[in-house]
């Protein structure tokens, strides 16, 4: 992990959210240390309220997608009645940790491998510098979203009403990268991440014992010519500056402790990955078309069930744009990669730019040397802690310099004395005293 003094940042957000680092550390490895499954997040969002109570946001919505926090904090005017969305995940993976450090996770079978708990934890050190500063002009709404890995969660919070009850213009999320160097940040105009589609592909035959296969449709043998066949589809009908990927991931068929019994059925399961919906209608089409035929000319019957699991995330130009504006601020123009590779994984944050223009950046979070030295959903990932004082001021600065204050507004760091200032809406929760160290 590289040490805090090589990350260069500028700006009063860095400098000001690096003086409470380490009470982000604490915060994020307790966090770490009590990962939950989607919609599970009940301890997490706990401690997110107990946080931003102390924080003093003006604002704090729970229970918004089942376990949802929403924050709001008004800035020192509001004289453009803008509101500025910031998204961070919660939740944690369904996999076993083999880390030795003492905030490993103590609950087994979860795990914080995709580093939900920085994510949580940044934009925690983003409400409390925004509400100690309020150097803005209009609304900003902290999304603290529970679901990202697999349940849709994103999707959830926006069928339950959040860009209803909080009608933001634009909304931003991002997410750690291990094969970027701590201190950069990437992002581009367009896809971010791919659409993610579940395939599962029925095929039946006629069982039959194996010394016999004559008598027999054998769906083994069909689903090997299947998984050859549907291989030539991207080579052969996607254009070649398109994208997509099709994987078949697992097979089942058959007993294990019966070798000579040809199975009547066999199941293959797999995901496809697309950026442009006409590719991915075609995929789709184009793999009917070859799992019927090929299980046709075999003499069996093969059924897909194409699955539309997460879109594309892909950012509005505008705010992709302005966004690397504001991180090239941050951290230098020779550390913010504009132009970043699409990556063919997906992200449920997708929804939300489905309905509100905004941007998916990555934080650089790896090695020195760019290699990543702990890999997204590996069992032995963990957070860089190091990164935290920045990413929370990439969020905070999108909010001043999204909605900055009228020229002569007032500069001083007095914080705005507000009638709602903590208060707790729609939300059972009560009230905890907090030290400041536990923000």
């Amino acid at each position: 992990m590289t040490s805090l003094s090589r990350i260069k940042a500028h700006g009063r957000a860095f400098s000001h959210i690096a003086a409470f680092h380490p009470e982000l550390t604490a915060l994020r490895r307790d966090l770490h240390a009590h990962p939950e499954l989607g919609f599970e997040e009940h301890y997490t969002a706990q401690r997110v309220v107990e946080s931003l109570k102390v924080c003093g946001v003006d604002e704090i919505h729970t229970g918004i997608g089942k376990t949802g926090v929403v924050a709001v904090i008004r800035g020192r005017s509001n004289m453009s009645g803008r509101m500025i969305g910031l998204r961070a995940d919660m939740d944690a993976l369904p996999m076993t940790e083999h880390n030795d450090f003492a905030w490993k996770s103590a609950r087994p079978g979860m795990m914080h491998g995709s580093g939900h708990d920085g994510h949580t934890t940044m934009l925690v050190g983003a409400a409390r510098y925004l509400a100690e500063t309020r150097q803005f002009d209009g609304t900003a709404v902290l999304i603290f979203q529970p679901g990202e890995e697999g349940f849709a969660g994103a999707k959830v919070m926006i069928e339950d009403g959040l860009f209803d009850r909080f009608p933001v213009q634009s909304v931003f999320g991002m997410h750690n990268w291990p094969l970027m160097r701590p201190g950069t940040v990437g992002i581009n105009p367009g896809p971010m991440m791919a659409a993610a589609d579940r395939i599962t592909i029925e095929v039946s035959g006629k069982g039959g014992h194996g010394a016999h296969p004559y008598q027999t449709v054998d769906p083994v043998l069909v689903s090997a010519h299947i998984i050859t066949a549907v291989q030539s589809i991207v080579s052969r009908n996607v254009r070649a500056i398109d994208s997509a990927v099709i994987s078949i991931c697992a097979m089942q068929a058959g007993d294990l402790g019966a070798f000579s019994v040809i199975p009547g059925k066999a199941t293959l399961v797999g995901t496809v990955r697309t950026f442009n919906p006409q590719v991915q209608a075609m995929v789709e089409k184009r793999l009917q078309e070859v799992c019927s035929g090929v299980a046709l000319g075999l003499g069996a019957t093969a059924h897909l069930n194409y699955e539309r699991i997460y879109p594309a995330t892909i950012n509005s130009r505008d705010e992709a744009r302005f966004a690397g504006d504001v991180a090239q601020k941050l951290v230098g123009h020779d550390h913010v990669d504009r132009n970043m590779d699409p990556s063919m994984g997906a992200e449920d944050f997708s929804f939300m730019l489905q309905v509100k223009p905004g941007a998916y950046l990555r934080l650089g979070q790896g090695a020195e040397n760019g290699v990543g030295s702990c890999v997204l959903h590996n069992s032995r990932y963990d957070f860089n802690d190091e990164v935290l004082p920045l990413g929370a001021a990439l969020h905070a600065s999108l909010v001043e310099h999204g909605m900055p204050l009228a020229a002569g507004a007032h500069e001083g760091h007095t914080r705005v004395a507000s009638a709602n200032a903590g208060a707790n809406t729609n939300t059972t929760t009560t009230t905890t005293t907090t030290s400041r160290s536990e923000a």
